[in-house]
């Protein structure tokens, strides 16, 4: 797709690199158009080797092209970000004064408009008057996030994330979602499951339950009735989610087995704890100087995915899990995944690799599908969303009919 990545002079011109970034990733052709004074901020050739496109900002640059023309017809989606007061200003005014100006009055594609600026910018009656025109001739302008601004200030104004910008733009354009989950019932773990040691410490992992939110979130977008199980997960909830909060492997393994009495498909997404110390101590256990730290014994927690799979408590139910590996002198990340698989005896294993800015958290994913035999049957990369996407195109076509 080819995307017009409009930038207006303001501080947080720095963050639209990583818009920039985050579009040209996802497969997207992005050709910036800056206006001039947005290179106090941001230089030409930041813009050039990020996009992988010359960059101009004047109508009188690349005459022949007839440029300032040509970028607003040949779009497929417009973004301007940052949008500053001035930049909402003329486009509302319909003025081409520059590149960009030019480009937004020929574009013909759906354009979306990220403001930044100060409070009083934002709040001014002006620029609520301009946001308004642009918003009733069809253009999307999102409210800016509230927080520090430049300076002392602290207040709305502040640009949007590049992901939630990106998100929000590539929705625009985007195909609409099948509804292949309409009248299932799916449960999704996610997050990590927490073991106490005493009552101020606990064995845990890094897993902050972002893969299993996004894999709720879009079975929700297709349909489905979703129960998310979620350990210790302090992220927003989708819409339209029935959550069941848990903390320990037991709990998540009581909350699991209730709700896929009735599922059609189990995701455990979940980081679940392998290990649980053998006792809990009453007290908090205390550090003594010149005495040895006091060792813990541990016992093993239930395999919960194998125990699903082997029972399927919902008949014709798809049971399906993750395993993060890291990959050793025994084998590699899929080696290990691949083994799981036939171990566990899920109908699908999300294998992915975690570790060192890898996996958990707001990162990108990289995974491989496997079945219970351990081969291979998609692979998946990019943001969590697109990911969950992913796994439960690989789940569909495993379910049986509604009425069978």
């Amino acid at each position: 797709m080819r995307i017009l990545l409009g930038v207006s002079a303001g501080i947080a011109a720095y963050k639209s690199a990583l818009l920039l970034r985050l579009l040209t990733e996802a497969g997207h052709d992005v050709r910036v158009v800056p206006t001039r004074a947005s290179l106090e901020f941001v230089g030409r050739a930041t813009w050039e080797a990020l996009s992988g496109n010359p960059v101009t900002t004047g109508v009188f640059d690349d005459v022949p092209a007839v440029e300032h023309v040509r970028l607003g017809t040949s779009a497929d989606l417009v973004v301007v970000a940052p949008a500053t007061a001035d930049l909402l200003a003329r486009a509302a005014a319909g003025r081409a004064d520059d590149l960009l100006t030019a480009a937004l009055l020929t574009a013909r594609c759906p354009v979306l408009m990220a403001p930044a600026m100060h409070t009083g910018m934002w709040e001014h009656p002006a620029t609520r008057a301009n946001v308004a025109t642009l918003r009733g001739r069809g253009v999307v302008v999102l409210d800016p996030d509230s927080g520090r601004l430049t300076g002392q200030d602290t207040g709305p104004g502040r640009l949007p994330e590049p992901a939630v910008i990106a998100a929000a733009a590539l929705a625009l354009v985007a195909s609409p979602l099948p509804a292949d989950l309409a009248g299932r019932h799916v449960v999704v773990s996610a997050g990590g499951t927490r073991e106490p040691v005493d009552p101020v410490r606990f064995l845990g992992n890094r897993s902050t339950g972002t893969q299993g939110i996004a894999l709720a979130k879009a079975a929700t977008e297709r349909g489905a009735r979703v129960t998310l199980v979620a350990a210790n997960v302090s992220l927003p909830t989708p819409h339209g989610v029935e959550v069941v909060a848990v903390e320990t492997t037991s709990e998540l393994r009581e909350a699991v087995r209730s709700a896929g009495a009735t599922a059609d498909v189990v995701v455990m997404a979940a980081a679940v704890a392998d290990f649980r110390p053998l006792t809990t101590a009453e007290h908090k256990m205390k550090k003594v100087a010149g005495e040895p730290a006091p060792s813990i014994a541990l016992t093993t927690n239930p395999d919960i995915l194998a125990e699903l799979a082997a029972e399927r408590l919902h008949p014709g139910q798809v049971v399906v899990g993750f395993a993060a590996e890291t990959g050793d002198g025994e084998g590699s990340v899929l080696d290990h995944g691949r083994a799981k698989a036939r171990r566990k005896g899920a109908d699908l294993l999300v294998v992915n690799a975690v570790g060192q800015g890898r996996g958990f958290g707001g990162v990108d994913n990289d995974v491989t599908i496997v079945d219970e035999h351990g081969q291979d049957v998609a692979v998946a990369a990019g943001s969590k969303d697109v990911v969950a996407h992913a796994v439960w195109d690989a789940i569909v076509p495993l379910l049986k009919p509604l009425d069978a």
